[in-house]
């Protein structure tokens, strides 16, 4: 990677800090390839790299805040770019930091917020990092719940006067104009048990929208509303126990817009999202509900195809939570682990994770304590799951025994969900050689696509057609095609 020509000004600011950190050049510069490589990076900076940085060459692209993060885990203490004499960038894997405390993690994620609720709409083309899953579910599954997460009634300092220290890692992003007519919370708001309730019935307004049309029918709304009510109370007033709350709410509403932006296929932008829930659950103290984010951003690795990397998301979701979780959980994390063994072909681990779902599931007892997050998963989803793991296994009589089961027990507000069943049930029946039910299947799932707001699901329609190619010649597919032209 090519540096800027130098400057002629030393610069002394990172040649201090290399000091303090006792990194010989060679050794910053192996730190910073090997950062590079968590986030997808191949750098190749040497010794030689870092004596241009000292004699004044700025570092292009990402670089200086990747230079920043590695003095950031030596010292202890959070350093930007600026604080090592260089220029600052808006890095493509900001957002994929696991925060070191609970005021850096609200530093982060509402940084995040406002450049997503803002025009940027190259937040939504970065690319999803599988590196990037590394760092965030290791220092989940070492760390432990934040000591102290109370804050104390001082007043909020607008984002554009804080120091460059304290913003969030995403610099040069000016907030959005506050909507006419809304009211800004005074400095210092005391949080109540109302604010966490209104969190909590919009959390589930939005998740019911995002099941009926798709994530990309609401997703601004609630990345405004993050930014507008959830980021004020978080910089709020609050006891331990309201505070401990506050930060499981928000991680909830933060996981959602991670969700609504996978299902909208901005992968790296819900990647940041999972991750920084992940740490806002942290921060809760709330251990299952880190094991529901990590177990989505292995739904979402599988989806992409990134098999390896599901499968140890959902096996340290299941450390991380160990034999204490409900039921329930431990059937949502099982079945986790076995859609990520189907996509890799692994017939004999696929099938016993499936098999340590169901015995989980068969567990659950009338008036046993259900988390609200856990409550989707119950017979028809797990029905769902198994469908899913033999159609990628490709065992399609029994995955359409499953498909047909789930979509028997679902109900009908879970509307992207059924479409999906719909189209795994019309991939068993073609790969069982009934063409026109399968034909049949698929074009009442592209017609329901066609009215969502959901690349996935229009994804999973397309994927059927490819599957469609060889018989592309059939009366049946000539008339699929032509009824889903007609929804065009």
């Amino acid at each position: 990677m090519t540096d800027r020509p130098a400057q002629r000004t030393p610069n002394r600011q990172l040649a201090a800090l290399i000091a303090e950190a006792g990194f010989s050049n060679a050794g910053l510069a192996r730190r910073v390839d090997q950062l590079g490589l968590e986030h997808g990076l191949d750098l190749r900076y040497d010794k030689t790299s870092v004596t241009r940085w000292l004699r004044g060459q700025q570092p292009r692209g990402t670089t200086p805040a990747l230079i920043a993060e590695v003095f950031t885990r030596r010292l202890g203490r959070r350093l930007t770019a600026q604080d090592l004499g260089l220029d600052a960038c808006a890095p493509v894997y900001a957002g994929l930091e696991f925060a070191a405390t609970p005021e850096e993690a609200v530093d982060i994620v509402s940084g995040l917020w406002r450049k997503d609720s803002g025009s940027h709409a190259e937040l939504r083309k970065i690319a999803f990092t599988p590196a990037g899953l590394v760092v965030p579910s290791r220092d989940w599954l070492i760390g432990k719940a934040d000591d102290r997460v109370a804050r104390d009634p001082v007043p909020r300092v607008p984002a554009q006067g804080r120091p460059a220290a304290a913003r969030s890692r995403l610099e040069g992003v000016p907030a959005p104009a506050r909507p006419r007519g809304q009211v800004e919370r005074a400095p210092g708001h005391r949080v109540t048990g109302g604010d966490i309730a209104a969190l909590r019935s919009v959390g589930e307004l939005f998740r019911t929208l995002d099941d009926a049309y798709g994530g990309g029918h609401a997703r601004q709304a609630l990345v405004r509303y993050l930014e507008h009510e959830c980021e004020p109370l978080l910089r709020g007033a609050y006891d331990e126990h309201t505070g401990r709350r506050l930060f499981a709410a928000s991680a909830d509403l933060t996981r959602l817009a991670g969700w609504t932006s996978y299902d909208i296929a901005a992968h790296g932008l819900a990647q940041r999202y999972f991750v920084q829930a992940l740490r806002l659950a942290q921060a809760a103290g709330d251990r299952s509900y880190g094991s529901y984010v990590l177990v989505t951003m292995s739904r979402q690795a599988v989806y992409l195809g990134h098999g390896r990397e599901a499968v140890q998301l959902a096996r340290v979701a299941q450390q991380g939570v160990g034999s204490s979780a409900p039921p329930v959980v431990q059937a949502l994390l099982h079945a986790a682990e076995a859609r990520a063994h189907g996509v890799l072909g692994e017939v004999r681990a696929c099938t016993g994770a499936l098999v340590r779902a169901e015995r989980a599931l068969d567990a659950v007892r009338p008036g046993d304590e259900v988390p609200y997050w856990a409550r989707f998963f119950d017979e028809a989803q797990l029905a769902d799951e198994f469908g899913h793991c033999h159609r990628d296994l490709q065992q399609f009589r029994a995955a359409a025994q499953h498909a047909e089961r789930s979509l028997q027990l679902r109900a009908p507000a879970y509307a992207r969900s059924r479409l999906f069943c719909r189209i795994v049930l019309a991939t068993a029946r073609l790969g069982l050689g009934e063409l026109d039910q399968a034909c049949a299947l698929a074009a009442e799932a592209a017609g329901q696509a066609a009215q969502m707001r959901s690349v996935r699901a229009v994804e999973y329609v397309r994927d059927f057609e490819r599957r469609l190619e060889p018989y592309r010649d059939a009366a049946p597919v000539r008339g699929y095609r032509e009824k889903v032209a007609a929804f065009g």
